[in-house]
């Protein structure tokens, strides 16, 4: 024993004196006796001059360790022995000879084994939902969906009408290349009013007669995730117009604009419109387009490139499906208020909260409270906590009378008692949002965070006339 310490400590210290001698000595010490023979010696030699071994090896003595022995030895878990970010944790501090054996290796997902070292095949299971085609990463998956799907698991749909027909997309968020003119440059076919089922005897875009390059764009103001459109034509002079082929170009600037293409595909789409003036036809963007600015490139026209359209599509983080005003999915039991007006103090024209539905018809179509204050409130029961991500606000008219709120605060809450005002972000300040400026555009805004809740509270801050509201909100159950 006192001679391998000796040796140790020569080689240690002077590890490129005589290694053949140091390594060779350190075999036959650790091996049965006359495992090896002094062959053994000029393999060695060789190995070294390949640089298949280090200059020397440290075996280190209880309570250190390292590469020569210069770090102090502080258990199992350092250096850490799990690999892919997996965590160490001790479960007895005994030792086995020169080896700890007593830790477990706490696996992150999509990995697994003794030091984690196995990737999963995260679509093993079939994650992806609808269609969707799954793609196994390093501890992780991704699913390509279809339009108009999108999320993680390709669960959500991104299919909101975008505003075209609504309103939320106003007039000046809309340009085109030209205009057309016509009895006399006494009626104007401006892109303002190239709106899904607009109606009139001017109700639709057309491009000017000598326009060699039309074209009709839509700035979204923000980046968008786009799944569809839905075109439509119209009737000038009793003669029908439409547009039969178009290209689609996106931009994220207003400058630098790209010409869908199918997927795989190096040539630009023509995507197949329209067959008559009144009737309508869907194009899916398969992928989706994201952009801020999309733009529709009449390819054939008949007559005239004349149209009509709305704009399909979502957030970038495509939780912004309507929940159920408009649809009932939210039921009238659902929704409650503080109080409620009465035209006339006549019970039939009693302007309740379950009225409270975008796009809702008759004489009383609009929740009302019954006095004009900022103490009254809406409220919606959504039953269970969902994401929400927005609203979508509508006045209403009382016997011609045009009523709306033009501000207004949100609040929500997750047991209907304790409630929480939405702020502006980074601030303690309750953030006021922008509502109507009429009777019967949508006004959409955006919950920038979004927030989680079941219940959600509208409460009234400016108002036209009387607090009169319709509404939508939007989330998905993420």
């Amino acid at each position: 024993m006192q001679r391998k310490n000796s040796l140790l400590k020569k080689n240690l210290f002077s590890p490129y004196q005589d290694f053949l001698f140091c390594l060779a000595t350190f075999a036959i010490k650790l091996q049965p006796k006359g495992k090896y023979s002094i062959g053994i010696r000029l393999k060695l030699y060789f190995w070294r001059i390949m640089g298949l071994f280090e200059p020397f090896i440290c075996i280190c003595s209880d309570g250190f360790a390292g590469d020569t022995c210069n770090l102090t030895e502080t258990g199992p878990c350092s250096p850490n022995p799990c690999k892919n970010d997996g965590t160490c944790e001790v479960i007895a501090s005994s030792r086995r000879g020169d080896v700890f054996s007593e830790y477990i290796c706490k696996c992150p997902s999509g990995f697994e084994g003794v030091h984690c070292q196995t990737n999963v095949n995260d679509c093993a299971m079939e994650p992806c939902k609808n269609g969707g085609t799954c793609r196994d990463l390093d501890g992780d998956y991704t699913c390509n969906c279809p339009s108009p799907y999108v999320g993680k698991q390709c669960q959500l749909r991104c299919i909101s009408l975008l505003g075209m027909e609504g309103g939320a997309i106003s007039e000046s968020q809309i340009y085109s290349s030209s205009v057309h003119y016509g009895v006399l440059g006494l009626q104007r076919w401006g892109p303002e009013l190239a709106r899904l089922n607009n109606q009139g005897i001017v109700n639709a875009w057309t491009s000017a007669a000598h326009d060699r390059n039309p074209w009709i764009e839509i700035n979204m103001q923000k980046k968008m995730r786009l799944t569809g459109i839905i075109t439509q034509g119209a009737s000038r002079m009793g003669a029908a117009e439409y547009i039969k082929n178009f290209k689609v170009a996106s931009s994220l600037d207003g400058i630098s604009y790209i010409t869908y293409k199918a997927e795989g595909q190096r040539r630009d789409k023509v995507f197949v419109g329209n067959s008559d003036n009144d009737s309508t036809k869907t194009n899916l963007f398969d992928p989706p387009i994201v952009a801020q600015y999309i733009r529709i490139v009449p390819v054939v026209c008949r007559r005239a490139c004349t149209l009509r359209m709305e704009l399909v599509g979502c957030e970038i983080h495509g939780c912004t499906e309507a929940l159920g005003m408009k649809s009932r999915l939210i039921s009238d039991e659902q929704l409650s208020a503080s109080s409620s007006f009465r035209t006339w103090a006549i019970d039939a024209f009693t302007w309740h909260p379950q009225f409270a539905r975008l796009d809702k018809m008759g004489k009383t179509n609009a929740w009302s409270p019954a006095h004009n204050n900022r103490s009254e409130w809406i409220q919606v029961d959504l039953e269970r906590t969902k994401r929400i991500t927005g609203i979508i606000t509508q006045g209403a008219k009382d016997f011609g009378v045009v009523q709306f709120v033009s501000e207004f605060k949100v609040a929500y809450s997750d047991d209907g008692k304790s409630w929480t005002v939405v702020k502006e972000e980074n601030t303690d300040n309750e953030k006021i949002f922008q509502g109507n400026i009429d009777n019967n555009t949508h006004k959409k805004n955006i919950f920038e965070p979004p927030f989680y809740a079941r219940y959600v509270k509208i409460i009234p801050w400016e108002w036209h006339e009387r607090i009169t509201l319709r509404l939508e909100l939007l989330g998905c159950d993420d």
